[in-house]
């Protein structure tokens, strides 16, 4: 007994120490000749949840539970249900989870006020309620956690609080407000005042604001100072796994796509099985990635696998669609999506972006504008500086597509330039290749040229292979006239040598309704009015050889 007694302290000293792996080794070891107590049971739980043995986990924190409740200690049995709930819904089993949630609550319903209901009211009426329209009721709830956690001495119920309101707050446009309380509870997680596994629960929801915000540049801070203090502890194999999916889409947006692959694929393997959610964004990351990169089969293998997972794999697979020509399916995708999210401002956001692109795929400026109308009112409300980039760049894109590139020229710049104040290099070279385009349009073929030329140094060093080759073949390519778009001259070219709607369709892989959309947009650019003048242009302009009308 006095060795099992020394084994016993020495684990409950490594788990005070947060040694994980140390804790674990010890309270298995004294299992082994003795029964561990409900406190024992729930740190062997908890070391367990640190190294990524879920199952192990939960049957610790099962049998935790059922101690507490032998002990006639209903409070801390009501903590052990919530830890098993909450280990229950990150394995994707939300019947089971939900039960156990529902042991939690009666065990403290009848209990004079205590922290136990704090942690309750957070995950049921705040947590749980963050998708809802209720703004006030959701806002007093974490007004409420919080208080009751600076009454108990609770520094984490009093971030867990914090952390909801400026969650809610930032969702419902209320930006500023909402992201100080966020940067406020993330001070709490890396002072170490709070419970690990609830400051990886607050890390989380400020990593998602910032990607729903496209808030590049406090993602990078919070995700950088997140790693330094995961450093600090001797493993977290789930909390690290959180994070570097996080790192990885900072990285992504920075340029460095082969630690952000190499990140997201780690991500994909360490947590198939212990947090669902997590790895699921993994894969979309690949896809993501492996999209960029032009491959697209396996890009959209990991959207499949995204969705299996289930993460809505758009706006990723729509593009990747679209890059293999499928425009009218990728549009039907992304309008699909939305109505998804008809409720939900900032999920819109990315999807109304790849909206325009697919829109403009297909010559169908009037949806382009529509969706751009509503990313550049979400960047209004939310005040984004990413927002802002993506609204700028898609403005420019449907300007000029709509042959005004005078207009676009100033659009243009400042997303380019919103981009590279982000150190965005893809996307500011993406926007330079649109500037390029404008420069032609207005026979500026110097600037042109210097567009073109520095976004090919940027898809070269990131391995963007269809960007790269986009570029080089604008390069050895004159200026299409008119302002007219690759896709229209095509369409353009097929008419004047007499082939129906119908057949330029089949040739072009469209459907019909695009194609006389983008007859439309070329009738209305050049300013034509039949079939015989668009014909009677391409042969002025070199667009097709006389005598080859069928």
């Amino acid at each position: 007994m006095v060795e099992v007694n020394a084994v016993l302290a020495a684990a409950r000293d490594a788990y005070a120490r947060r040694d994980w792996p140390a804790a674990r080794e010890g309270f298995d070891a004294a299992r082994e000749v003795a029964a561990l107590s409900a406190d024992d049971l729930s740190a062997l739980g908890d070391a367990a949840w640190w190294l990524g043995h879920i199952e192990e986990s939960l049957a610790a924190s099962e049998q935790a539970y059922h101690g507490y409740l032998d002990a006639g200690q209903p409070r801390q049995a009501a903590m052990a249900a919530l830890g098993v709930a909450y280990l229950s819904f990150l394995r994707g089993r939300e019947a089971v989870g939900t039960g156990w949630m529902s042991r939690a609550q009666r065990l403290v319903a009848d209990q004079p006020e205590c922290v136990e209901q704090g942690y309750l009211l957070y995950v049921l009426q705040v947590e749980a309620a963050l998708d809802g329209p209720d703004v006030a009721a959701v806002v007093a709830a974490a007004r409420g956690v919080r208080e009751l956690g600076r009454r108990h001495g609770d520094p984490t119920l009093v971030a867990a609080g914090t952390l909801g309101e400026g969650r809610m707050l930032v969702r419902h446009g209320r930006v500023a407000e909402g992201l100080a309380l966020l940067d406020e509870a993330m001070v709490a997680v890396l002072s170490e005042e709070l419970t690990p596994e609830w400051a990886g629960n607050i890390y989380c929801h400020m990593m998602a604001a910032c990607h729903e915000l496209c808030d590049i540049a406090r993602a990078r801070e919070w995700t950088e100072a997140t790693t330094r203090w995961l450093a600090t502890l001797p493993a977290a194999v789930l909390f690290t796994g959180i994070c570097r999916v996080h790192r990885s889409q900072v990285l992504q947006i920075t340029g460095e796509w082969d630690r952000a692959e190499s990140e997201a694929a780690r991500v994909c393997a360490d947590l198939a099985e212990l947090h669902v959610a997590t790895a699921a964004e993994g894969h979309y990351q690949v896809g993501e990635l492996r999209r960029l990169r032009g491959d697209l089969a396996a890009a959209e293998q990991a959207y499949q696998r995204a969705h299996e997972h289930g993460r809505d794999p758009q706006p990723g697979l729509a593009l990747a669609y679209l890059a293999r020509g499928r425009a009218d399916t990728a549009s039907a995708a992304i309008r699909a999506a939305l109505v998804a999210h008809s409720d939900n401002r900032l999920a819109r956001a990315r999807l109304c972006a790849a909206q325009v692109e697919t829109a403009l795929a297909t010559g169908d400026i009037p949806t382009a504008t529509k969706a751009c109308d509503e990313l550049d009112e979400t960047a209004a409300v939310y005040a984004s500086s990413g927002l802002q980039a993506m609204a700028h760049h898609a403005r420019g894109a449907i300007t000029l597509a709509d042959g005004h590139p005078a207009e676009a020229l100033g659009v243009l710049r400042a997303a380019c330039r919103r981009w590279r104040e982000l150190a965005a290099p893809y996307e500011a070279a993406k926007v330079g290749v649109l500037l390029a385009q404008a420069y032609r349009a207005l026979e500026d073929t110097d600037a042109a040229a210097r567009e073109l030329a520095a976004a090919e140094v940027v898809f070269a060093r990131l391995g963007a292979i269809p960007d790269f080759e986009h570029v080089a073949a604008l390069r050895h390519r004159p200026s299409l006239p008119g302002g007219l778009t690759a896709r229209e001259v095509k369409v353009l070219a097929l008419v004047a040598a007499g082939q129906t709607n119908r057949a330029v369709a089949t040739a072009l892989v469209l459907s019909e309704k695009t194609v006389a959309r983008h007859l439309s947009n070329i009738f209305t650019k050049l300013g034509l009015s039949s079939r015989t003048q668009a014909a009677a242009y391409a042969f002025e302009h070199g667009l097709i050889a006389p005598g080859s009308t069928g």
